[in-house]
């Protein structure tokens, strides 16, 4: 995928979008941390040491890393059952409908840390449609910023890692999409633009990208904030 440099910014032709959820799609990080807080605080660890190492990864390798004597798949289960009774401050953020609405099914999916119960229950509240097929946590051997979620993203798309943009907003994500050979567009929605050094370029957020479709050939427009 080449890119191209107009007055106006970048201009990418990718074949496929594969987008991050949280902080990308929708904001459920009020859930996120009050879930890891009230985990950190049953468990004898720093909340905000669990919020920083949760943030972008898997619950299951965040819980080995901080508690390896734990049962990890029984916490994650605790985890991810207290998460979803907890969906205030829920909201979709800002320019998603309008891109997700313009993109052919066929052209995107959603590639996330959270398990797939837990993102098709966000996904539904925030009257988001995905594809069939989304990538989850429960679904590969290694999480994020391993580049195996993405590349599963692209397989799913029927595509070659080169032909997808990603869009992710933590630094663990930036470095899985670029590891799996897509180019990556990072938004600044929960991390410093200085961590996101793996990303090729940075925008605020999806209201500063402009997605059209002509013959199901891609075309994303943005002005990036830094890099470029």
């Amino acid at each position: 995928m080449v890119a191209l440099l107009a007055e106006n910014g970048v201009i990418l032709h990718p074949r496929g979008i594969l987008f991050d959820m949280d902080g990308v799609l929708v904001s459920s990080i009020g859930s996120v941390e009050r879930t890891w807080e009230k985990w950190s605080q049953a468990r004898g660890v720093d909340p905000q040491l669990a919020i920083r190492t949760a943030h972008g990864c898997r619950a299951i390798e965040t819980v080995q890393r901080l508690r390896p004597d734990l049962d990890a798949l029984a916490e994650v289960e605790w985890l991810e059952s207290t998460e979803m009774e907890d969906n205030v401050g829920m909201e979709v953020l800002a320019g998603v409908r309008r891109i997700l609405d313009l993109l052919p099914q066929s052209s995107w999916t959603v590639v996330t840390s959270a398990t797939e119960r837990l993102a098709r229950g966000r996904l539904a509240q925030a009257g988001i449609s995905v594809p069939a097929q989304i990538v989850s946590a429960d679904m590969v051997s290694q999480g994020k910023p391993h580049p195996e979620p993405y590349l599963m993203g692209a397989e799913f798309l029927g595509l070659k890692p080169a032909e997808c943009l990603v869009i992710e907003d933590s630094s663990a994500g930036a470095t899985a999409g670029r590891a799996a050979g897509c180019r990556v567009l990072a938004t600044l929605f929960s991390h410093a633009m200085e961590s996101l050094r793996d990303a090729e370029w940075i925008v605020r957020s999806l209201e500063d990208v402009t997605v059209q479709v002509q013959n199901d050939r891609l075309e994303v427009r943005f002005v990036p904030a830094a890099k470029g």
